[in-house]
């Protein structure tokens, strides 16, 4: 298995799909019913083949990320070789990125010696969808980007 197994939530909302990725391998509901009877391990690896594959899709798809912590936000941009980082870094440790007022803070003090603002870059040194995953894992997800090309126009803007 390249990722994790989805979650039994997951699979409750990918309910069609995985009808449909078991149909395109010409098993039914009767035979499904009994392969998850008669044959648990095949059932498991049916599950794990349609978690590789709903993860593929989504990360293939993926473009920005996002994750934040008590004191700092990452924001990343991904393309095919490399990935783009903004990171933000609240100077004042008992700000609480987490909080709705630490939020506020943020959007109050961001552009100033308050905040402390990293740039990078970083080429994949895995297949891009695995490094993708392994920032998901730690805790990121993805996001609409909204955030990460705001900062970074006013970053252009100042340069």
């Amino acid at each position: 298995m390249k990722y994790n197994r989805l979650t039994r939530e997951q699979f409750e909302e990918l309910h069609q799909e995985f009808i449909n990725f078991l149909a395109s391998q010409s098993i039914d509901k009767a035979e499904w019913d009994q392969i998850k009877k008669e044959k648990p391990e095949l059932a498991e690896k049916e599950l794990d083949v349609f978690s590789d594959l709903i993860w593929e899709g989504v990360l293939q798809r993926a473009k920005y990320l996002e994750h934040f912590s008590k004191n700092h936000i990452f924001l990343f941009e991904s393309f095919e070789n490399h990935i783009e980082s903004i990171v933000l870094k609240s100077m004042h440790p008992e700000i609480d990125f987490l909080t709705k007022d630490g939020l506020q803070w943020f959007g109050a003090n961001l552009f100033t010696d308050a905040i402390e603002i990293r740039i990078g870059k970083k080429e994949f040194a895995e297949e891009r969808n695995l490094s993708l995953f392994d920032l998901i894992k730690q805790g990121a997800y993805l996001s609409d980007g909204k955030m990460y090309q705001q900062i970074q126009s006013v970053l252009n803007s100042n340069t």
